[in-house]
Parts: structure tokens; sequence; C-alpha cells
């Protein structure tokens, strides 16, 4: 039997529940009637104005409804249907979702309408992607999410604006042939012209490009997610997936990059040193974000890869060997050499000491430099070999 300051406690807590259930509700029920008005007009307009293009905006309301449900894969067939069937339309299917985000002041419909957008650039094929992608340049597609910076304070406000962020990083990329995240080229990608070998532009190029996405991926901290929170779940899912992509073609630039490190002049060196700094700090802090994400995030069939740390070591021994190089035909090696001590094989083969700095090419450094697994061991036998 409880006592009577017991059955005020629960009275208090079903009430509460009570005022938690009925106000959802009542939000899903307004919620319903807003998107059934929004629907019914998009087709009245449509029908008077002539228009062959109704059809998309009602599949974009029904998509980004004010239910907590993911996405039906229904609405996203028909909206690709629609725009495929009709020529020219993708500048307003872009309209209306910039429209629908610009104009909601509701959580839900906020997130489900990048969702989409998100989606879109997944699901259709590469000619739909590039014309969503020219639909951003020019206006048509905006992704601001301004109108919701007075509640930054609430966890899911702030990973919406953090995921705006990163959709508008992803749409600068394509999927190639191949299935896999690539940057999208285009005229302002042409910093890394000043290299004449092909791969080393492509490193340049490339690197730096993926070093602003995984930023981007970071930037949505799983650590305020709830397992209940479908949308959120399923949003990450994705991003995850695409990180994982692009950290492969990552950590291929960056063992190519310190390959070709002793083949670049002076000034390519200083650039590389600060694409590979920047990279010590991302290994880390990717390393505990996908820690972080395979406790929060639900999706079992994630495959996460195994993150190469870079170490300070690693870049202080490039810094001194570039600074060595440059100024220096000692005969004897860098005192960095001596201080790295959890680092991995370093295989040195040099034919003297006694030309210039180009016979700093003659180094092969082992693409697994940043592996913190492997053993150190350093060479300090010099092979000359003979003419």
């Amino acid at each position: 039997m409880l006592s009577s300051s017991e059955t005020h406690l629960h009275i208090f807590f079903t009430d509460s529940k009570m005022g938690v259930d009925i106000q959802g509700k009542l939000r899903i029920a307004l919620g319903a009637v807003k998107d059934h008005a929004s629907i019914g007009k998009a087709m009245i307009h449509g029908h008077h104005e002539g228009r062959d293009f109704s059809g998309i905006e009602v599949a974009v309301l029904r998509a980004t409804g004010h239910d907590s449900g993911p996405i039906d894969d229904k609405h996203m067939h028909e909206i690709l249907f629609l725009v495929s069937d009709s020529p020219g339309s993708v500048h307003f299917l872009a309209e209306r979702i910039s429209r629908r985000l610009g104009k909601t002041r509701d959580n839900l419909v906020a997130l489900k309408t990048l969702s989409l957008i998100h989606r879109l650039l997944r699901g259709g094929n590469r000619c739909f992607e590039q014309q969503l992608r020219n639909a951003h340049v020019s206006g048509h597609l905006q992704m601001s999410t301004r109108c919701f910076l007075r509640n930054i304070s609430d966890p899911s406000v702030s990973f919406i604006h953090k995921y705006a962020g990163y959709l508008e990083e992803r749409i600068g990329w394509v999927i190639n042939q191949a299935g896999k995240l690539e940057p999208a080229m285009s005229q302002g990608d042409l910093e890394s012209q000043c290299y004449d070998e092909k791969s080393i532009d492509m490193v340049f190029r490339k690197l730096p490009k993926c070093q602003v996405f995984i930023d981007r991926v970071l930037d949505c901290s799983p650590s305020n997610i709830l397992p209940s929170d479908n949308l959120v779940q399923a949003a990450m899912s994705n991003t995850l997936k695409e990180s994982f992509q692009v950290y492969k073609t990552y950590r291929e630039s960056v063992a190519a990059l310190v390959n070709m490190f002793f083949d670049l002049t002076r000034a390519a060196r200083g650039l590389a040193c600060q694409i590979l700094k920047r990279a010590s700090q991302q290994s880390q802090d990717l390393q505990n974000f996908f820690e972080n994400c395979k406790r929060i995030i639900e999706n079992k069939n994630l495959d996460y890869p195994v993150v190469q740390i870079i170490t300070t070591d690693h870049i202080m021994a490039l810094e001194q060997f570039s600074t060595y190089f440059g100024s220096s035909h000692s005969s004897s090696a860098p005192p960095i050499l001596d201080r790295i001590t959890n680092s991995t094989k370093l295989q040195t083969t040099m034919a003297g000491m006694e030309g210039d700095e180009k016979d700093a090419g003659n180094f092969s450094w082992s693409p697994t430099l940043f592996s913190c697994s492997l053993e150190t061991k350093i060479s300090k036998v010099w092979v000359v070999f003979e003419d």
C-alpha cells in the first residue's frame, strides 16, 4: 500500500508522462494537418498554373512530413522518377526543397529535408548529381539553417547545423564509376598545377579536400544521439559510410605524399609538412570519433576502418630531413632519427651525399610510415653504389 507522499509522487509522474504523450500526439496531429494543407495547396496551384512539376512538390512534402519516422523509400523513388520524366525539373526540385527547409520551424522537418538532400545525392545517377550540384552553385538549392540559430543550445538543433555543414561539403563530391566518392573537378582546384607530375598534382589537390571532408564529419559529434532518434541515427549511418570511403583515399594519399616527399621542391615540402601536421591531429580525432560512434550508432552493418595514427615525431622527422637536405651536405644523419622510438620501419639507401638536394630522392619511405603498430628499425648503414 502506498503512503501519502508516494501516492503524490506516483500521480505527479503519471500526469507528467501523460502530459508528454498528449503534447507529442498534439504535435503530430497539428503537423499532419499542416502537411495535408500544404499538399492540397501545391496541387491547387499546380492545376491553376498548368505546371507539370506539382507532383514533385507533393512528393517532397510527403517525404519530409512532421512525423518522426525516416524517409519512406517510396517517396524517394517517386521523386527520382518524376524528375527523370520531366526534363529541366531539377532546379524546381531544388527550389522546393530549399523552400521547405527555409520555412519550417520544426526540428524533425528540417532534419528530414536535409536527409532528403543526402539521399538524393546518394540515390541518383551521375547526371542527376551534376544537375543537383549545379543547382546548389546557382543558388537554387540552399541548405541554410539560420532560422534555428536561436535554439543552438538544443542538441537536436546543434546536430541540424552540423549536418547541414557536412552536406555543404558533401555536395562538392561525386560518386565515380567505381562507386567511390571523389572530389568534383572545378576550376578552383588549380593551385596544385604548379607541380608537373600528375601523381603529385593528385595528392596536393585531393588530400586537402579529404581533410576538409573529414573535418565536417568530425563536427557531427554523436555524443547526444539517442537510440530512439531514428532520423539522426540514419543520417549518421550514411555520413559514416561515406567517411569510410574518403578515409581510405585519405590514407592512400598520405602514404603517397610521404613516398614522394624528397622528390619535391623545398617549397612543396613545406606545404607537405603543413598538410601532414593537420593529418596528425585528424588521425587522433578520427580514431576517437569512430570509437564513440561504435558505442552510440546502432547500425551493426558499419565496417569501421582502422585509423593509422600519425605522431608528431613523424612530422618532426620529415621537417628536419627537409631542412637538412636543403642546407647541408654532411654525411651524418639528422639527429631527429635517434629520437623516433615508436614509429615504423625506415629503410634508407643513398648513393653519396656529394650532389645537390635532388639526391634526396634516393630515399625510400615505406607507405606504412604512419602505422603505430610496427617496431622501429633504423638503418645507419650507408651503401655506395659503383658507377
